[in-house]
């Protein structure tokens, strides 16, 4: 393999280079948008050496108008199949196949002595958000559209990977998703907030009765919890798993605190683990307050009612964020947040028709 080239770098020569001059040739004069967007850890500026080894490579997404995208786009799929180079800076753009499961169509890069399969995915603005988010922001974002939308896919949509913009449509749409509006972001903190103070306590009440296990665990899902709300207060959408330290770890408060934290992850019993995370409450705490969203809340920790174990009483900021809340379809909510506060399941996630689907508390 040719020396590494982030995959940003890599497709906007790609379309530049390759695609672009194909797509004037068979199309002169026809109004396109391209870009890098989706899935894929280029996308976030995440991927490294070891992302070339599936669904990373020369590829971009290529958008027409709806008419156009029907009239032409077989045929244009056809011309860059029979046209584009088979290696591009010394990558294979023929993405073949990996595994036997006809439902799993993962990719990996590699050289062909035939036509490529290529992935230039040609499409319509409308058509490749809607699949991606369950809605097309050129007709507007509801409040149920942002609740029912992974922060993942607000991310992927919203990184900067345009390389043309013809059709005035992708960056209206992705200015338009760029941070929560200030009362959807009210209320996501405030669930946010109610998450960590739901198990705080519940790091010195298992190791009071032996489980340093489960107290172990529960300082997991806490600091996991902290992170996302440090990511959200710095208007940042939390990405999944796999990137969530990273994202974390590369904001000013973040890199502050993640020796506190990793020290909480690290702590062989409950009051070390306890005396950490408190550390944390308090530094999270505090950023809230600087935020200047609401009136000043204490940020020390204090006893768990009568019992012996520290604790922010996180409830409080919830409490003092709902107090800001002016938008009755949102004040009427309960404390549940966006889906990703509430559904841990990828498959659920990643579900765009069922996303949506009432429920007893839907709006």
């Amino acid at each position: 393999m040719p020396p590494f080239l982030p995959g940003l770098e890599l497709s906007r020569r790609f379309y530049t280079e390759a695609v672009r001059p194909l797509l004037d040739e068979a199309l002169p004069g026809i109004p396109h948008s391209a870009a890098r967007l989706g899935s894929g850890s280029e996308v976030l500026g995440y991927d490294t050496p070891r992302s070339a080894d599936h669904e990373w490579g020369p590829r971009l997404q290529l958008f027409l108008r709806p008419e156009d995208t029907e009239t032409h786009g077989p045929r244009l799929a056809a011309l860059f199949s029979h046209r584009l180079p088979k290696t591009f800076l010394g990558h294979p753009t023929h993405f073949a196949r990996t595994g036997d499961d006809p439902g799993t169509d993962i990719r990996v890069m590699t050289t062909t002595d035939g036509p490529v399969h290529h992935r230039v995915d040609i499409t319509d603005p409308g058509t490749w958000f809607t699949d991606r988010l369950g809605f097309d922001p050129a007709q507007g974002v509801t409040t149920e559209d942002w609740l029912a939308t992974p922060t993942q896919r607000l991310a992927e949509v919203t990184a900067d990977a345009v390389f043309h913009d013809g059709l005035d449509r992708l960056t209206p749409a992705r200015t338009a998703l760029r941070w929560y509006p200030h009362e959807i972001w009210l209320y996501v903190l405030a669930c946010q907030w109610k998450r960590v103070s739901q198990e705080e306590a519940f790091v010195g009440r298992c190791g009071e009765v032996g489980d340093e296990l489960g107290s172990a665990i529960v300082s997991a899902r806490l600091i996991r919890d902290l992170m996302r709300l440090s990511l959200l207060m710095n208007r940042r959408y939390p990405p999944y798993s796999k990137w969530l330290g990273t994202a974390f770890t590369a904001t000013p408060r973040g890199a502050a605190l993640t020796p506190t934290l990793t020290a909480a992850l690290a702590a062989p019993d409950w009051p070390t683990r306890e005396h950490h995370l408190t550390h944390a409450y308090e530094a999270v705490a505090t950023h809230h307050n600087d935020l200047a969203l609401t009136a000043p809340v204490d940020p020390s920790t204090r006893p768990y009612h009568s019992r012996p174990f520290q604790v922010l009483h996180a409830e409080r900021f919830t409490a003092a964020l709902r107090t800001r809340l002016t938008d009755p379809a949102l004040r009427s909510l309960p404390d549940t947040g966006a889906i990703d506060q509430w559904v841990d399941s990828t498959d659920a996630l990643s579900d765009v028709q069922n996303r949506k689907k009432p429920g007893p508390e839907t709006i």
